[in-house]
């Protein structure tokens, strides 16, 4: 199948799909209950899903759904991120629009704040505002080829000048099911799309289909399985792979379903949902600061090929220091500062030609010789 046939039997499948309940096309989800009593009906049942992302969002989110369908995650997500928060829905189908756009101001008045909005897109292609492109082209329909040539020039003006989703403003990327309707030549740019519009420190929270083999070239070519999320799946290292080719840190799979949902020749597809982050980008500065990894593993190798030994004290950049304090980190690794800072305006560059120990004088002073008492017990507690 070429990328427009992919496109289009995605499209039709879930414009009916909008229209009436298909059961084949999600898995068995638990949402939580109390999310879902404020939904009107038609949401839930014509929402089609494999997982939960909103179980990881966090009040005062703003948060992007990728494939948002009749918005039932958006739904959810606006409850959890609160009033000061934000939730943008994005899905190029118009039934499913309609249907979540109708539902919106009911959604609102349930929960006493207005906080969803849905845009029409591609999700890889999330610079551009279809509805703006329509509206353009109405105007100045196509009727020669020099008006389809411009056609092509308008879109690039306005991925520019307005843009669906700009860089770097959302905290949260989900998805639930939708990463594997797109053609795979798109996939790469996809990926690229979730780490443009996220916010640095930012993170995507995605659940999707994969298999456990590479699906074959027939399978591939056949509209009814790419529709129904089994032809466009990632295998489960090439979806761990695919964020960290796009410049993502810290991916970490939060849930691997143990039964496959469908199996199909031989393969198995199964639901996965993985976090990544995004923040590692910028230069190195010496600071004097150390992390030791406090297991439980021997030794561990993380993204940029930092290796370490459980119990050692390791000379890290200023950059990795920060990263190591947060999610999904901070639990693995204790951070040293330095007894005497060296303020970032000050500190040269971080050599990183290799991992090495930072003894600790070089955190303490090389002159330092205190000699205290004790003075209470190491815990805090009374020793007597």
């Amino acid at each position: 199948m070429n990328p427009l046939n992919v496109e289009s039997a995605v499209k039709e499948r879930y414009a009916s799909g909008a229209e009436c309940c298909e059961p084949a096309l999600c898995c068995p989800v638990d949402y939580d209950p109390q999310y879902l009593k404020i939904i009107p009906a038609e949401v839930i049942e014509r929402d089609y899903g494999c997982g939960d992302p909103s179980k990881h969002l966090h009040a005062g989110e703003t948060v992007l759904d990728l494939g948002s369908g009749t918005g039932k995650i958006c739904f959810i997500a606006a409850q959890v991120v609160g009033p000061t928060g934000r939730v943008i829905g994005v899905d190029m189908t118009d039934a499913m629009l309609e249907v979540a756009r109708r539902n919106a101001p009911v959604v609102a008045e349930r929960i006493g704040f207005a906080n969803v909005e849905f845009r029409k897109g591609r999700i890889q292609d999330l610079a551009l505002d279809l509805e703006k492109l329509d509206a353009e082209l109405r105007a100045r329909p196509i009727a020669d080829a020099n008006a389809f040539l411009r056609a092509g020039e308008l879109a690039e003006e306005l991925r520019v000048r307005e843009p669906l989703v700009a860089d770097d403003s959302v905290d949260v990327v989900v998805s639930n099911c939708v990463l594997n309707l797109v053609e795979g030549r798109a996939k790469r740019q996809l990926f690229e799309e979730i780490f443009r519009v996220l916010r640095r420190g930012g993170r995507a929270v995605i659940s999707d289909i994969v298999c456990d083999e590479e699906v074959p070239l027939e399978m591939q070519n056949d509209p009814e399985l790419w529709s129904g999320c089994i032809s466009g799946a990632l295998t489960e290292s090439g979806f761990v792979r695919a964020f960290t080719d796009a410049g993502f840190y810290g991916v970490r799979i939060l849930k691997r379903d143990a039964e496959p949902w469908r199996t199909v020749q031989g393969i198995e597809f199964r639901s996965v949902t993985i976090e990544a982050f995004k923040g590692k980008q910028g230069a190195c500065f010496e600071r004097g600061q150390a992390v030791i990894y406090k297991g439980p593993f021997k030794k561990v190798l993380d993204d940029d090929g930092h290796a370490f030994e459980r119990g050692e004290r390791y000379a890290v950049c200023d950059k990795t220091f920060q990263l190591y304090q947060r999610e999904p980190y901070r639990d693995a690794f204790e951070c040293v500062e330095p007894r005497t800072p060296i303020a970032l305006a000050d500190a040269p560059p971080f050599d990183g030609s290799g991992m090495r120990l930072r003894h600790p004088k070089e955190t303490k002073g090389q002159d330092y010789d205190a000699t205290t008492a004790a003075s209470q017990c190491c815990d805090g507690g009374d020793c007597c």
